[in-house]
């Protein structure tokens, strides 16, 4: 039996249920024409997830990415490295002394797998950091991910790949040139490094990589253009505000008048999730201008509805923060993403 069938015969109620209905409401929001962006937080990279969404990348199913610092660079930790990465079936068990003996040998852990720091963050270090000097030396700046996309393209680590570059998501991507977002990329492992360089002065600044706000608006002109086709500046904008002091409802586009809707695809909580998703609001309300809302939502998460925790909340919480429209198709499937995203993916690409 084919994993699609398998699903639809199976998958009948509670999570299980909520993750076929959400498979099928992905597939349909593409028939319909839509864009889906995915968003990465948590450890999907080294938990290889490249495996399945490399090929929804490259079969059109996903056309934008947002992701934290950490799954940008650990794909491609993962593509250089991957022999040298030493899984711990027991890592539950593991004593502090234990964590410590992993530190002492160079093997920083991520739940199950450990990534070898000279085999993986050093074996690629000099090379971005050309990359960095060469931007420096041309007075160029670039997005973090687009530093990526040249290491990939331009053949850079091409003779150190571990694994099938197919199986690396990156690598679908920068073939492609996905839009691309990678909020708070600082707190990676790549972003320590370029800062240091930095310190020691042997590059000029900071301003080599371009920053989160320079993100947000790349990211404001992409959905504007991608679901009106109209340039972000070619939108008026709306009056300050309705009669009653709310928020003008001529700013929202209906999904039949748009030129394409995009939906939302959330692994995960955090910055990965919270940048994007707040675009929306920022066009409406801050901006004044004209789009329609996310035409999809649904978010793989093990974060419960507790205690303000902003990765559990609702869905329909984010009608009250103009991320999400009444009948915008919601999902949330409270379970392990390792487990799910790969089905939902081998659903929607027919396998």
């Amino acid at each position: 039996m084919h994993i699609r069938k398998f699903i639809e015969h199976h998958y009948r109620h509670f999570n299980a249920a909520t993750m076929r209905e959400a498979a099928e409401a992905y597939e349909k929001h593409l028939e319909s024409g839509g864009k889906m962006m995915v968003t990465l937080a948590g450890a999907m990279s080294t938990a290889e997830l490249g495996l399945s969404l490399a090929e929804m990348i490259r079969q059109d199913k996903v056309h934008a990415i947002t992701c934290t610092g950490a799954n940008l660079e650990e794909d491609v930790f993962n593509l250089v490295a991957h022999d040298h990465y030493r899984r711990i079936p027991d890592w539950r068990n593991l004593t502090p002394q234990q964590e410590k003996d992993l530190e002492h040998a160079g093997l920083n852990r991520v739940t199950d797998t450990c990534i070898p720091e000279d085999k993986a963050f050093r074996a690629i270090e000099s090379q971005v950091f050309e990359l960095w000097k060469r931007a420096d030396d041309r007075d160029e700046r670039f997005f973090p991910h687009q530093y990526l996309y040249q290491l990939i393209n331009e053949g850079w680590i091409r003779d150190a790949y571990r694994i099938d570059p197919a199986d690396s998501w990156l690598v679908a991507a920068a073939e492609k040139n996905l839009p691309m977002w990678a909020p708070g990329w600082e707190d990676s492992t790549l972003g320590n490094i370029f800062v240091a360089h930095v310190i020691t002065g042997e590059l000029s600044g900071c301003h080599l990589v371009r920053s989160g706000a320079e993100y947000m608006r790349d990211l404001a002109h992409w959905y504007v253009k991608t679901t009106t086709g109209k340039d972000l500046y070619e939108i008026a904008p709306e009056q300050a505000g309705s009669p009653d002091g709310g928020i003008v409802a001529t700013q929202t586009v209906r999904p039949e008048d748009a030129e394409c809707t995009v939906g939302f695809f959330q692994i995960g909580g955090g910055i990965a999730g919270d940048f994007p998703i707040c675009v929306v609001p920022m066009i409406h309300q801050d901006l004044r201008r004209a789009c329609p809302y996310w035409a999809y939502f649904c978010q793989i998460s093990d974060s419960t509805t507790s205690y303000g925790s902003y990765s559990g909340a609702i869905p329909t919480e984010k009608i009250t923060w103009g991320k999400l429209d009444v009948d915008t198709p919601k999902f949330v499937i409270e379970s392990d993403a390792t487990i799910v995203a790969p089905l939902i993916f081998a659903y929607v690409l027919g396998w």
